[in-house]
């Protein structure tokens, strides 16, 4: 059907080129590119080999160069990129879909490389253009942000009338067998969870201190973890989407080990961004971090344990009081056995092939600039299980957080 180029090549690049090489009815042709192309050719082969798919090429792209990304495009003539790249290169990607005249789509918003900080703005701002070139952008398709935001329209659509309390909870209940490891890309992994929580109460944003709030929450088939309040992307746009939330957080799970490793990473000097000198030459602690700390993408083999996504709601329906709760659980073991990652990488690349496939196939395709909330949920979800990650509802069941009767 159409032309798709994926950039990136990290582990959920090579999901998402698994998942479209998969359902060539839809991704008849495909290019990876990334900085490195020897990362691409390895997962091209692989798929090649794997299942027989042969409409796959590879090129070296700098995404940071809009002018070299424009000289691809426009030699390839993708309908659409899946940009699984860093955040940082979101602006210079979406910058070169509009001067070829691609669509787009991403799996993570928007945040500077020299500040810790990401917020839908930056994105925001491209909205006419994106309209008066008749170009659609689906942001922040991944699971978290992705699939949250998904699960949070069905709801709204089938379940309540006013929303009023959301919490998405979080849970890798898997181990690596490594004593320190991040489950995406090191540098981003370690900027997000060790910023200052903030949650959305009554209108406006409180802030917390890293890890300040914590709490048992019970999640299915794991039981009981510990999980900390972190502020999380997609809670600025479901507020804005969804008006009658109240309050809004997100709720992630940390070992008492990892949260360690943490404060010593920040207790000397390696969590910072800012350049200082080593031998002569400018380094930055975080990006040396990341070079000597395991590849993401290479924790799958030996990754037993599953993870556990979903959004707790309570709200109005009819004038009643519902308790609502979906989620998916993933194991990483058969993540590994399907396309040779671990889960984090699996739950986040298969929803950005489900997300394309509702562009290509007409039912996630207006001009604009859209968080996935924006769009039908229905088709999704009912392509997302397909895919791989089913997922499972619960109505009027205990959803142990401090909500009002």
């Amino acid at each position: 059907m159409s032309r798709i180029m994926i950039i990136g090549a990290g582990g959920v690049g090579r999901v998402v080129a698994f998942k479209c090489a998969q359902d060539p009815a839809v991704f008849s042709e495909i290019l990876l590119a990334s900085r490195t192309v020897s990362k691409c050719d390895r997962i091209a082969d692989d798929i090649k080999i794997q299942l027989g798919y042969n409409a796959m090429s590879t090129a070296k792209v700098d995404a940071d160069n809009v002018p070299e990304l424009v000289q691809l495009i426009n030699h390839f003539k993708p309908k659409l990129i899946i940009n699984v790249a860093l955040p940082y290169q979101d602006l210079t990607i979406m910058e070169a879909c509009l001067q070829t005249g691609v669509h787009y789509l991403d799996t993570a918003n928007y945040e500077p490389k020299d500040e810790a900080k990401f917020e839908y703005s930056w994105q925001w701002a491209y909205r006419e253009r994106f309209k008066e070139a008749n170009l659609t952008a689906i942001l922040g398709c991944g699971f978290d942000p992705g699939v949250t935001g998904v699960f949070t329209a069905y709801a709204a659509k089938h379940y309540f009338d006013e929303m009023i309390y959301l919490d998405i909870i979080d849970a890798n209940a898997g181990s690596h067998g490594k004593a320190f490891a991040t489950n995406f890309n090191p540098e981003i992994n370690i900027r997000e969870v060790t910023q200052k929580g903030k949650y959305w109460e009554n209108g406006d944003w409180v802030m917390t201190e890293p890890h300040e709030i914590k709490m048992d929450i019970d999640y299915p088939n794991i039981g009981p973890k510990s999980s900390y309040l972190i502020y999380h992307e997609e809670l600025e746009s479901l507020v804005q989407n969804f008006p009658t939330l109240e309050r809004a957080r997100f709720w992630m799970t940390f070992s008492e080990e990892y949260l360690t490793h943490l404060r010593v990473i920040q207790n000397i000097g390696m969590a910072n961004i800012e350049p200082v000198m080593f031998q002569g030459r400018e380094i930055i602690p975080l990006e040396f971090l990341k070079a000597v700390l395991p590849d993401p993408g290479e924790l799958g083999e030996n990754y037993t344990g599953q993870t556990s996504i979903g959004v707790r709601i309570r709200g109005k329906k009819d004038g009643n009081w519902v308790n609502y709760y979906i989620w998916n659980n993933c194991q990483h073991a058969d993540a590994y056995k399907e396309t040779g990652t671990q889960g984090v990488s699996y739950t986040t690349g298969v929803p950005a092939m489900v997300g394309a496939k509702m562009f290509l196939t007409g039912q996630w395709s207006k001009p604009g600039v859209y968080n996935v909330e924006e769009f039908n949920p229905d088709p999704f979800l009912e392509a997302l299980g397909l895919a791989g990650l089913p997922w499972h509802e619960q109505v009027n069941g205990n959803l142990q957080f401090d909500y009002p009767a």
